[in-house]
């Protein structure tokens, strides 16, 4: 049997991994920028974390959500202190997408409607109500179409509150992300977080702020909705809250009351996921891990900016997005083959950095060498060697 083949692949073999760095099958060292789509939050194989999970591993594993299991209490509880979000309710799950999935669900069921508003270049999963509100054809099937989802355009006030001026009875839920990741690194604007937080408290309808890639302290606060100094109804989370360890889940506001049975799950909040989570929290806690992602996104988005060829530097935090121009178009194909360095992309031609919150200074250093050195060489190769 072969694998479903459904991700172009680099030609690397990663078999072990530690803080920024990951090794390949041939000793090779890499320096991480990427961390799997900002999965890595603390560090790969961080030892409280390693420890977190063996200990919980040595003690039980996993059993159903039919029972009493301390440990997610222990995990809401750090969860609300951290996040400012004490007063909030939480639900575990297994991916960001689910989390989407039953943060859409759960706004229907409050106010009984159906529209969603969502916004271009959005990506807020693959299951299926998930990816109806991701603006991209290519991820969503014939059966995920539906006409309740309005697609907006991104930090744009005049087309929400129209749109809320036409529909506002009928809308249940606005989703956005604070930072659009898979988008290309977009910042979602304070006046216009707050436009969506006034607007639906005054139609009715429910704020749900994806933090999936944005949130979990990447942004230099815990979710980068706060930036805007508004509270969301549901915040979404996943990637960086299990530092590799699937585990997601939303926050909800205690102005939304559950119901047996609304919402569920298998896996969800098992004690191994929770004993990651936890280690996850503790650790952005106590190396104070958001403080140095504010520090250290500021050197990388300073230095990029005098870069030549390199344009449009934004982000917040440890999440940041530039564009590269035509000439340099092979700039983060190069960053991988010549100087060992991880980073992502999105289309056409950004290069996303989301990298461990523990990110040193050295190693942010090594980057902006790096792409010193191939910036320079792109720029003395003729384009017909670049396109050979």
């Amino acid at each position: 049997m072969n694998l479903f083949d459904v991700y172009p692949l680099q030609d690397v073999t990663i078999v072990k991994a530690k803080g920024s760095y990951v090794w390949d099958d041939k000793g090779e060292q890499y320096l991480d920028l990427y961390g799997g789509h900002a999965v890595i939050s603390i560090g790969h194989t961080h030892p409280h974390w390693v420890q977190r999970v063996e200990d919980q591993l040595e003690k039980l594993a996993f059993y159903s959500n039919s029972v009493k299991l301390p440990i997610q209490q222990e995990l809401a509880t750090k969860l609300g202190k951290i996040s400012g979000k004490e007063d909030y309710q939480l639900f575990l799950c297994n991916s960001g997408a689910e989390a989407n999935e039953n943060a859409l669900k759960l706004a229907s069921f409050h106010n009984g409607r159906k529209k969603i508003i969502a916004f271009s270049k959005a990506f807020h999963g693959r299951t299926s109500l998930a990816v109806a509100v991701t603006d991209n054809k290519a991820y969503t099937a014939p059966v995920n179409e539906t006409d309740n989802v309005t697609f907006l355009p991104f930090n744009d006030e005049a087309a929400l509150e129209a749109e809320f001026k036409k529909h506002g009875a009928e809308i249940s839920s606005v989703i956005i992300e604070g930072i659009q990741g898979v988008g290309g690194i977009n910042v979602a604007s304070d006046a216009f977080l707050k436009l969506i937080r006034a607007l639906c408290d005054k139609h009715g309808a429910v704020y749900i702020a994806d933090s999936v890639q944005c949130g979990y302290g990447r942004s230099g606060k815990f979710f980068s909705h706060d930036f805007a100094g508004v509270n969301a109804d549901i915040y979404t989370m996943a990637k960086g809250m299990g530092n590799g360890f699937p585990v997601a889940g939303l926050i909800i506001t205690p102005a939304i009351a559950a119901k047996y049975f609304q919402l569920g799950t298998t896996f969800g909040g098992n004690p191994l996921a929770c004993a990651a989570a936890l280690a996850v929290l503790e650790t952005i806690e106590e190396e104070k891990l958001m403080g140095n992602a504010v520090m250290i996104g500021k050197y990388l988005r300073d230095e990029l900016a005098k870069i030549p060829g390199i344009k449009n530097v934004r982000g917040r935090g440890l999440m940041i997005g530039f564009d590269v121009s035509e000439k340099l178009k092979d700039l983060r194909k190069n960053l991988l083959t010549e100087q060992k360095i991880f980073t992502g992309e999105a289309k056409p031609n950004v290069i996303r950095l989301l990298p461990s919150l523990g990110l040193k200074k050295r190693d942010a250093e090594s980057l902006i060498e790096a792409i010193q050195e191939e910036v320079a060489r792109l720029e003395e190769t003729p384009a017909a060697a670049q396109e050979a």
